[in-house]
């Protein structure tokens, strides 16, 4: 069972992710988070194989909160802004992936399979 944790500032976001999450018999959602420092805390606490990581947020913002975290921890970034710039500075920080949020249910299940498995998934666009 792949253990993922969901990090959103908007609820919505994190519920709708949580639904395509929970579709997949081999995915469980162990832990949402709403901002970098709660995701950080979480992670510690949940020990999650994969953790899909939104950049803007308050307080503390993805990117800094993958930095924190990829030491030991697969990283997916999701968003909604498609910036050469966010996708350079994902990686340099350690994610493993790079998602936009209108990315189908099947790409992002796809996308955390492959984190898990320790493979790297770019969004195509």
């Amino acid at each position: 069972m792949i253990r993922v944790l969901l990090v959103d500032d908007e609820w919505m976001v994190r519920a709708m992710l949580r639904t395509i999450m929970e579709t997949a018999p081999d995915i469980t959602v162990v832990g949402e988070a709403a901002d970098g420092n709660e995701a950080v805390r979480e992670a510690e606490a949940h020990r999650p194989d994969v953790i899909l990581m939104d950049i803007r947020m308050p307080r503390a913002d993805g990117l800094t909160a993958t930095g924190r975290l990829a030491g030991s921890h697969r990283v997916v970034v999701l968003t909604t802004f498609d910036l050469d710039e966010y996708v350079r500075t994902a990686l340099r920080r350690g994610a493993v992936g790079f998602l936009l949020k209108d990315a189908s249910a099947e790409e992002m299940l796809t996308a955390v399979r492959s984190a898990a498995r320790g493979d790297a998934m770019l969004s195509p666009r």
